[in-house]
């Protein structure tokens, strides 16, 4: 029988296609081998979004194609970093996240040593397809590909395009299916959330709504949302969330405080549209999560830019922020500006990590003395993970299996990533 051995790496849409993969791999009578070792086939789902990331990438590349076994590279790399696979690894299939499809045919050439390359969008809904989850009670549903911002820093859109969004209907099937083989929470993903249904005549909240009907006791989490798209749909989005479904959880990305800074970066609102969101969500849902992303030292920030980050980060009190050091991608606009000197951007990164790391702390330790439900949704080496309505992560050391239940807990403690309960 023929083994093949799968590695992913990056955002939850490149994990979302790792399962639908996997899926058709299964059905198409292939097994799964634990390691390279044990392989006929290696595939790495590859992830390029930050220039370290790339690198990590090509280190991959490099040791799996020293075992001399057939490898096939799918994911984003192959559209953005086609020259380079092909640099380290001439005779490597591959694929791009838009014809993930292509998988089984790409494996049997592959294994015959015939190179298969497919880079070709298909532009066929990733929904209501085979998939074997990592997570048996998480199901990923990717909404779109595509996005309809055009960010100077960005190279994902090399690799997944134009907004492409999947049919109401499609989705609400695969998340009904979803919650009767047994999943608890349902991933709403794509590259950015907030302009689903915009080229199909439909919107995030009708989507969610529909969502919302199905029977069953489960919880949705929405992925990343934009603000240039947020801002237009903040009140219907708004009363969505009022839904006991849905966890009170938003992931929407600053990327910088300063309103020089976000131009540069084509990102579309000011500074002033991101509190607005934020504003408007904890008037409604005081103890929302909230997650932020920030990119330090995008060329031209100077220190009274990196300055209103921080006190941006400072008035906002963010849950969660993600902290990037900016690394010019290839054929972006922003790779064609003078960039900052690494040790300024090395030292602002400090700076705001430490920032965060005060706010983090202080933000979980409100929650010590919260009672009430949770969802079991991670296994750990000497416990679980589990989730409140507000999406908080709760460790529970325990050897109970208590996999994929509703619980009522305490918690008792605080970390700065984390709660923590008896």
């Amino acid at each position: 029988m023929t083994k093949i051995y799968r590695e992913v790496f990056g955002c939850s849409a490149n994990v979302a296609d790792y399962e639908i993969a996997s899926g058709l791999l299964k059905q198409a009578g292939f097994e799964f081998a634990s390691s390279p070792k044990q392989s006929n086939l290696n595939i790495l789902f590859t992830c390029t979004v930050k220039a370290p990331t790339t690198q990590r990438m090509i280190f991959k590349i490099k040791e799996l194609t020293k075992s001399n076994k057939p490898l096939i590279i799918a994911g984003c790399m192959p559209k953005t970093d086609k020259e380079v696979i092909e640099k380290i690894n001439p005779n490597a299939s591959m694929i791009g996240p838009d014809s993930i499809e292509k998988i089984v045919d790409a494996a049997k050439s592959t294994l015959q040593r015939k190179k298969f390359v497919f880079l070709e969008d298909l532009k066929k809904p990733k929904v209501c397809l085979p998939r074997i989850r990592r997570n048996y009670i998480i199901n990923i549903i990717p909404v779109a590909t595509g996005c309809l911002s055009n960010c100077n820093y960005c190279s994902v859109k090399f690799a997944r395009g134009k907004l492409f969004s999947y049919p109401v209907e499609m989705i609400v099937n695969e998340s009904r299916q979803a919650v009767k083989n047994g999943c608890k929470e349902l991933y709403i993903t794509s590259q950015d959330n907030s302009c689903y249904g915009r080229d199909i005549g439909t919107n995030l909240p009708d989507l969610l709504n529909e969502i919302c009907k199905i029977e069953g006791k489960f919880f949705v989490r929405i992925g990343m949302m934009n603000p240039l798209h947020l801002k237009d749909i903040l009140s219907e989005l708004i009363e969505v969330y009022r839904n006991e479904k849905i966890f009170k959880f938003i992931h929407v990305p600053l990327q910088s405080g300063s309103d020089k800074i976000l131009p540069l970066m084509n990102r579309g609102y000011k500074v002033k549209d991101f509190l607005e969101i934020v504003e408007n969500f904890r008037k409604e849902f005081p103890q929302i999560t909230l997650a932020t992303d920030i990119i330090v030292g995008f060329p031209n920030e100077d220190d009274s830019d990196f300055k209103k980050t921080l006190e941006i980060i400072k008035e906002v009190q963010p849950d969660v922020v993600n902290i990037s050091k900016f690394g010019a991608r290839p054929r972006t606009e922003a790779a064609k500006l003078k960039q900052l000197d690494r040790k300024i951007v090395n030292e602002r990164s400090k700076t705001l990590h430490e920032l965060v790391k005060e706010i983090t702390f202080e933000k979980n330790k409100n929650w010590i003395g919260w009672e009430g439900e949770v969802l079991i949704d991670e296994k750990i080496e000497d416990g679980f993970v589990g989730r409140n309505f507000a999406y908080k992560p709760i460790v529970m050391k325990t050897k109970e299996n208590l996999f994929g239940k509703f619980i009522n807990i305490e918690i008792v403690n605080a970390t700065q990533n984390s709660l923590i309960t008896k």
